[in-house]
């Protein structure tokens, strides 16, 4: 598990469309380094140490999983990403951006690559103006100053401007859900998501307690023997886990993510049970339904069924090996009939069969940014 760090960033800008090149540094930011909690206004400041176009200059609070070394890497791939050019001589010159580490946490940093506080932060207003805004009683972990003060002190006679440009914050996960659900049939990654989803937006998961079913192994050795308990477990156990797990706020936790909803019971047992069998379930479960909370968003994985094949075969649990396609058609048929009726449920598919978001970071931040930005 890893923890999340607080750091401030310093951006500016001095060429081309300063305000577009401000939003896209944010932008990437809450992409790859983390949430963002809070952007200063934007400060028109005086070239500092140079002559040229004026900059625009803004700071933000960011809560980070990386570490110092990988935060830096990371400022530097945003600022070559928007066009930074490599630096041509020694001294200031202008920038179509920049990104500074300020602080991080309240450590003190003194490496040949970094330096944390910054090294030149207090001589500079157009650094102290923004992040006094946004953290005034911060304390500087060498000085031992708030910012405010240390702005009121700064001897930098500079020309600052807090103009009435706002910049857009980017979505947070926690901010616009308090439960998302993750469903896919066997082997699409549900359960790899939520648990990087948990991890970088610090919710609770909740994961199904399949290993703890006695009748699985015993279902895929004799279907139609153990297929009306194996169902019924599952339906009892999910809906007392869910019941309890969804009832109990997190003080410490953003917001809920799960790998499964109730409603994969049913999508199963569609499939697995006999007529009778599974209209005595289905009386079971539409009871159960009413009671549990329904989730802010629902998301189905999809993954085509050559790759949920290999995908099973990877993990390698012996009882699931001679799971046959057509199992795994009806069950995504099962999925995409309950998607199209459910009508109160706000629902998103994302097709992973080309994406590979546990060890590719495009992929899996693209899978974020949809559900962001998903109405």
């Amino acid at each position: 598990m890893h923890l999340l760090r607080n750091t401030y960033l310093s951006i500016g800008s001095n060429l081309e469309n300063r305000l577009e090149n401000l939003q896209k540094a944010v932008d990437f930011i809450g992409q790859k380094i983390g949430p963002i909690a809070k952007i200063s206004s934007v400060y028109k400041t005086e070239s500092w140490g140079f002559k040229s176009e004026d900059f625009y200059n803004i700071c933000v609070q960011v809560s980070t999983k990386l570490n110092p070394e990988d935060l830096l890497k990371t400022t530097q791939l945003i600022e070559n990403s928007i066009g930074r050019a490599k630096k041509t001589k020694e001294d200031y010159e202008a920038r179509t951006i920049d990104v500074d580490i300020l602080l991080f946490d309240n450590e003190i940093i003194f490496s040949p690559d970094l330096i944390v506080p910054h090294k030149e932060m207090l001589k500079r207003k157009f650094v102290l103006a923004p992040l006094a805004e946004i953290a005034p009683n911060l304390l500087h972990p060498i000085e031992k100053k708030r910012m405010q003060v240390l702005l009121n002190n700064c001897a930098d006679n500079h020309t600052i401007y807090k103009t009435e440009f706002k910049l857009n914050k980017p979505i947070c996960l926690s901010e616009k859900y308090n439960y998302i659900a993750i469903e896919g049939n066997i082997g699409a990654g549900k359960t790899s998501l939520t648990k990087m989803i948990a991890e970088d937006f610090n919710a609770k998961t909740v994961l199904e307690r399949f290993a703890d079913n006695p009748f699985l192994p015993k279902f895929y050795e004799d279907k139609e023997r153990f297929a009306f308990p194996l169902e019924m477990s599952f339906l009892a156990d999910r809906y007392q886990q869910l019941s309890d797990d969804l009832a109990q706020f997190d003080l410490f936790k953003n917001f809920i993510v799960s790998d499964y909803y109730i409603f994969k019971s049913l999508i199963f047992a569609q499939v697995t049970l006999q007529n009778d069998e599974y209209f005595l379930y289905r009386k079971m479960f539409d009871i159960m339904y009413k009671e549990i909370s329904k989730p802010d968003l629902y998301i189905y994985l999809y993954q085509k069924t050559p790759r949920l094949i290999e995908n099973i075969k990877k993990r390698g649990r012996e009882y699931e090996q001679n799971i046959a396609p057509e199992y795994l058609d009806n069950i995504h048929k099962g999925y995409a009939t309950f998607i199209k009726t459910e009508e109160n449920l706000k629902s998103l598919i994302i097709d992973v069969s080309e994406l590979d978001f546990v060890n590719h970071p495009d992929d899996y931040t693209s899978i974020i940014e949809l559900i962001k930005n998903t109405d």
